[in-house]
């Protein structure tokens, strides 16, 4: 099976594969927030445990899928030190999200309205949350498109089925996240249809952050080294800054903690299994 999607992603193209790939991981967000036409509210020791899982499979898939892979191909290049592109990736990415977090206004899910960051703004608070999880779907989107567009393009260090195992650890920590937009906004007394709509757009930028990535690398493949290492950096800081701080403003930090253990076993076992 393994072999006949390697076949049909080298078939479809970089492009293409990016594309599908990242709509698989918003198919996934889609499917959390559609829980909030059964649901109104969700217990805090289950979401503070599911955002831990979705801070673990970030963590293992910037180790696993993008600084491994980024170390890899950087061997030739610079043989004596192929920590370099590495570094300078990681570190570029986590400051992209940095000046994006300074400027773009928005409000992490369980934080009070006057802990709004970015820029001062009125805008809605279902607005801010949405802006939240968008840009926390960013470097995902980029990491996914990366890696299926150099596995399409059949380069060194960088297969196909390293990419599907990072999509599918993607979507499954997706899943809990277009829940954590949706749920406390049905919890407001917003619509359950709003409430939807808001927790699957969270994802939307995934494809269109996923084709950009493939495009990149198609154009100028010697920067996929950095490119992967700039997707961990920004996956890194992401979690560190939010999904972390996230899961410990109540008393259920311990089980935050296991479900981090769990979802970075989890994407270590798809990593090593798959790729």
């Amino acid at each position: 099976m393994m072999e006949s999607l390697e076949i049909f992603v080298k078939e479809i193209g970089p492009v293409k594969s990016a594309f599908l790939a990242t709509s698989f991981t918003w198919l996934l967000t889609a499917m959390g927030a559609s829980l909030v036409f059964f649901f109104k509210t969700v217990k805090r020791s289950v979401f503070d445990t599911l955002l831990g899982f979705t801070g673990g499979v970030m963590v293992a898939a910037s180790f696993w899928s993008l600084l491994g892979p980024s170390i890899a191909l950087s061997e030739k290049s610079f043989p004596d030190h192929p920590w370099i592109p590495a570094a300078i990736g990681f570190l570029s990415g986590g400051l992209f999200i940095f000046f994006l977090d300074k400027l773009m206004p928005h409000l992490h899910i369980n934080f009070s309205n006057e802990e709004t960051e970015g820029v001062a703004t009125k805008w809605h608070k279902s607005t801010l949350l949405l802006l939240a999880i968008t840009m926390h779907n960013i470097p995902e989107g980029l990491a996914v498109g990366i890696l299926f567009g150099a596995a399409a393009l059949g380069l060194d260090g960088a297969t196909t089925s390293a990419a599907i195992a990072l999509a599918i650890g993607i979507g499954i920590q997706n899943f809990p996240e277009g829940m954590a937009v949706a749920m406390p906004l049905r919890r407001q007394g917003v619509g359950r249809r709003r409430s939807f709509w808001y927790g699957q757009l969270s994802a939307v930028v995934e494809p269109v952050a996923g084709v950009i990535g493939a495009i990149a690398v198609i154009y100028v493949q010697e920067i996929l080294p950095y490119a992967l290492s700039f997707a961990a950096g920004a996956m890194i800081f992401v979690v560190v800054e939010e999904v972390i701080p996230e899961t410990q403003r109540d008393k259920y930090t311990d089980l935050a903690v296991l479900g981090f253990m769990g979802g970075f076993t989890v994407m270590m076992i798809l990593d090593v299994a798959l790729g």
